[in-house]
């Protein structure tokens, strides 16, 4: 890309393709990025984050079997009829605005469970060469200010880079996440932090810092290329890491960002707990019943 092309970021792609065995039996039937945080699925809070940063194109990578998420977001034709004919214009209201005007979706198919690198390759054909986003519905980040998505984009605009949002994590943690070099270690207690090196889940001895990527990324077109020469790594998956390794070593500017918000993981039981509690404390309808219920079973427990 030249220095005059504009980086501008117009596609977000959800890798949505995983089988989301952590919350089986519900996820037999109903894909996780389906289930319900409050009264919107996690697909729906990625979606509408996307759609604040100002993507207009929404790319699914979806596997076959995942036909709930292209439903969600079609025409429920018969369902609208019936809430019209009801006269219950909220509702209606609310069933069509999953997505303005203006944004479309595109669901592409990934054949085989070949990595997080191998599903954003799938969306290649979509994207084409441009900068792009990249969200995990099962990191949804709470704000009260703009989405992290929104706050990478600008970064990325301003810097003409990619950028990574990190968090910071127990050393102790290290293992169970990407852990990112810093070029300039003074700069460490910035927001917007020039990286050298992204390890994947390194031992807390061998971890170059406490810096752990979450799933939100905005990449640089080239990293198409880098990951169709990625050679399948542990599992026999094509690795988003070793991608964005590749992305550095070819002196390639890519920011690390420690976004404002807070993150909740609820690609496990006890994150989707907690931010369902967040979200219902958030609701004006339900933030005195709910904390009031928190209080009963609190009290219930010896803690009240």
């Amino acid at each position: 890309m030249s220095m005059s092309t504009p980086f501008r970021i117009r596609t977000a792609v959800f890798p949505v393709a995983g089988l989301g065995t952590r919350f089986l039996p519900a996820s037999k039937v109903v894909p996780k990025e389906m289930l319900p945080v409050v009264d919107m699925p996690l697909i729906q809070y990625a979606a509408n984050e996307a759609v604040e940063a100002g993507c207009t194109t929404l790319v699914f990578v979806v596997n076959r079997y995942k036909h709930a998420i292209a439903d969600y977001f079609d025409t429920a034709y018969e369902l609208e009829h019936r809430l019209e004919l009801k006269g219950k214009d909220d509702l209606l209201a609310t069933v069509r605005s999953t997505l303005p005007e203006g944004v479309r979706c595109v669901f592409v198919t990934q054949s085989e469970a070949m990595g997080l690198g191998h599903a954003v390759l799938c969306a290649r054909p979509v994207v084409g060469n441009e900068p792009f986003a990249v969200l995990l519905p099962d990191d949804l980040i709470w704000n009260r200010e703009r989405g992290a998505l929104a706050q990478m984009v600008e970064v990325a605009e301003r810097e003409r880079s990619s950028v990574i949002a990190v968090q910071d994590v127990p050393r102790e943690k290290t293992g169970s996440y990407g852990i990112v070099s810093l070029a300039d270690e003074s700069a460490r207690d910035g927001d917007v932090l020039r990286m050298s090196a992204i390890v994947e889940k390194p031992a807390p001895e061998r971890a170059p810092s406490t810096l752990a990527v979450v799933g939100r990324y905005v990449l640089s077109g080239a990293v198409f290329d880098l990951l169709e020469r990625t050679a399948p790594g542990a599992g026999n998956e094509i690795q988003l890491t070793d991608a964005i390794e590749a992305l550095i070593e070819a002196d390639s500017p890519v920011h690390a960002y420690r976004f404002k918000g807070t993150r909740y993981d609820c690609g496990n039981k006890l994150g989707l707990v907690q931010a369902t509690l967040r979200y219902a404390l958030d609701d004006p309808d339900l933030a005195a019943p709910t904390l009031a219920h928190l209080r009963t079973l609190l009290a219930e427990r010896g803690h009240g």
